[in-house]
């Protein structure tokens, strides 16, 4: 239940962060930020809680979780304190808005991520919004490259998740039916491919979209300061997440084949033996 607590108030502290870090936000967006971390933060204890799993897959196969929570922690911090330092700069601020620059502006050439990201935005847009994205964009992506490489590590270095023990399918992948029909090894292989493939184009596919949509979608302005964070965060976030996903299941289809491979010598050697 402590771990359990402990997990909750991580994800509404996260939530929050924006709202306690830039200044002058009006009271009803506090509170509103406020709710949407209460319903976040109980949602977490309870799934945490909760013996039976629902939703949060790799649940007991740490530290997957973790690391994408402390990569999006990270991206919403930075970018919080960046734009604060927009309005209110200090030595922190100052110093994060210098390397975001300098990383945005090596990563923003042609048909790059962050390249499509400003690319985005209205022709009307100003230089001061222009340059934001620019560098939220660049150290977004470089957070979600270095969590990636991480988790990359993890698998194939480490022996993740075996490392930690035995690994519960129903526990950890509680939106995966093996039942479902099909041969379980197969569909996790196509799973994993397909999550893979889905991270690498998102980053290029969604600004596209949001292009081709912006009559109906409002464009990215400095109007609304969180959701130019959340926004930005999310791009870079959740394709990082999908390959992640990708690449655990990818390395949990290596282990049933594995073990497959291994009972199957048994058997036959049994059967020489007999």
């Amino acid at each position: 239940m402590t771990s359990a607590a402990a997990r909750g108030l991580l994800v509404a502290t996260l939530i929050m962060t924006p709202a306690l870090v830039l200044p002058g936000l009006a009271s009803d967006a506090t509170q509103v930020v406020l709710l949407v971390a209460l319903l976040a933060a109980v949602l977490t204890f309870v799934e945490y809680n909760s013996v039976f799993p629902s939703i949060v897959e790799f649940r007991d196969a740490a530290p997957f979780n973790r690391l994408r929570f402390a990569s999006l922690f990270a991206t919403v911090f930075l970018l919080s304190a960046i734009l604060k330092g927009m309005s209110d700069p200090t030595v922190m601020t100052t110093a994060l808005t210098s390397i975001g620059t300098i990383v945005g502006n090596a990563i923003d050439f042609p048909y790059s991520p962050v390249r499509m990201v400003v690319l985005m935005l209205p022709p009307d847009a100003s230089y001061e919004t222009v340059s934001f994205v620019r560098t939220a964009a660049g150290l977004a992506y470089v957070i979600s490259l270095i969590a990636m490489t991480a988790f990359l590590i993890l698998v194939r270095v480490l022996n993740w998740p075996a490392r930690s023990g035995a690994f519960n399918v129903w526990v950890n992948l509680p939106l995966f039916d093996p039942t479902a029909g099909g041969d379980v090894l197969e569909r996790l292989q196509r799973d994993a491919r397909i999550n893979i493939a889905l991270g690498f184009l998102l980053p290029f596919a969604v600004p596209a979209v949001v292009k081709l949509a912006s009559d109906l979608i409002d464009p990215i302005t400095m109007q609304n300061p969180q959701t130019l964070i959340w926004t930005i965060s999310a791009w870079a976030f959740l394709p990082a997440s999908i390959i992640m996903r990708g690449i655990a299941m990818g390395k949990i289809a290596d282990m049933i084949e594995e073990k497959r491979k291994r009972t199957y010598a048994a058997a036959e050697d049994g059967l020489q033996a007999a």
